[in-house]
């Protein structure tokens, strides 16, 4: 599960974006969006709970409002969470709307204004949650440590609900758990998308039509970065593609056209040489495919070919990934560790 949490100063804006249809789409886009991956894009939002508060997107943000008046020192009294499950998982209304009260439970605000929206647009299940971090006492839930607090809740969820485990992220984990291999299903998926282009196109110029295609924005300068279809920004180099690596790729596989190009040129030469020969008797027809296999084993351009063909599966083969656990977070690691740190009068035992 990813979680996201943010503060703002705008009840509208926020409500607005979570009740509302993506501004971005027409009518027609939402209908042949919704026909090809068969998700509603249309009517997108669906509200599992209120709390201490009810109406359309105006009405809910005049009472989110008029409360959010009794702190005057609170600038942003807006708290917006999402929460998302893995790609396959599936948690029924009633099960998200928990999440969604857990979640308010644990940042302070069960007792405040709040509602609870599904998006039917993505894959994956997510919901959002706006409340009002200003009760009706005009106390102020705090916002401190919202990343951690978030990150805590996603592992406290994937445990109760059985979802699928993953690591927080790095500033909130301990020295030992850093060491710990990560799966990010977006850069596996850009690496995937990078290596299955580079495999089918020549040049640099198809390079990015082809990624274009699969929803990513290319940015070249001295090095290369990749902007997907949900604005994330990632490095070439973060997921074994740099600029240099790319480039390197893409001119082997110009050479290996020319090459190619050039053996076929070589081989229609030597069958039209091997035509002229004769060929009536068994000794002659023997001689004429001998002279024709001596030909093709003399041709240079054979041997380059597989050595670039053979450069090039190097190059193209995904980034090797270890998941070998270091030896101090084993149990037998840790044994060692604990019985080195003892007092010398404890070991000697």
């Amino acid at each position: 599960m990813i979680g996201y949490v943010g503060t703002g100063g705008s009840f509208f804006e926020c409500i607005r974006y979570c009740l509302q249809d993506k501004k971005e789409l027409t009518e027609e886009q939402k209908q042949n969006l919704a026909f090809k991956n068969n998700l509603q894009h249309k009517n997108r939002a669906e509200i599992l709970e209120y709390n201490k508060c009810f109406g359309n997107i105006k009405e809910l943000s005049r009472q989110f409002i008029d409360v959010a008046k009794l702190s005057k020192r609170v600038e942003k009294p807006v708290f917006h969470f999402a929460l998302r499950l893995a790609p396959g998982e599936t948690l029924t209304d009633t099960q998200l709307a928990e999440i969604g009260r857990e979640c308010v439970k644990d940042f302070g605000v069960a007792d405040n204004q709040y509602i609870c929206v599904l998006h039917k647009d993505t894959n994956e299940q997510h919901i959002h949650v706006v409340a009002n971090r200003v009760d009706f006492n005009g106390k102020v839930a705090s916002d401190s440590n919202s990343y951690k607090r978030m990150a805590a809740l996603c592992r406290k969820l994937e445990k109760q609900y059985d979802l699928r485990q993953v690591l927080s992220p790095r500033p909130f984990l301990s020295a030992e758990e850093r060491l710990l291999p990560r799966y990010d299903l977006r850069r596996e998926q850009l690496k995937t998308d990078i290596r299955r282009t580079l495999e089918q196109v020549h040049n640099y110029q198809q390079f990015e039509q082809r990624m274009a295609q699969l929803g990513y924005k290319l940015i070249k300068g001295r090095g290369i970065s990749f902007i997907d279809s949900k604005k994330v920004k990632i490095k070439g180099s973060e997921v074994g593609f740099s600029l240099a690596k790319i480039e390197q790729i893409l001119q082997l596989k110009q050479e290996l056209d020319s090459a190619q190009e050039k053996q076929k040129k070589y081989e229609l030469a030597v069958r039209q040489e091997i035509a002229k020969m004769p060929s009536y008797t068994p000794a002659q027809k023997l001689i004429r495919r001998t002279r024709e296999k001596a030909l093709m084993s003399q041709s240079l351009f054979t041997k380059i070919i597989q050595e670039l063909i053979k450069l090039l599966s190097v190059l193209l083969k995904p980034e090797y990934t270890s998941n070998h656990m270091p030896f101090e977070l084993t149990q037998a690691g840790f044994k060692k560790r604990k019985e080195k740190n003892r007092p010398q009068h404890i070991r000697s035992h």
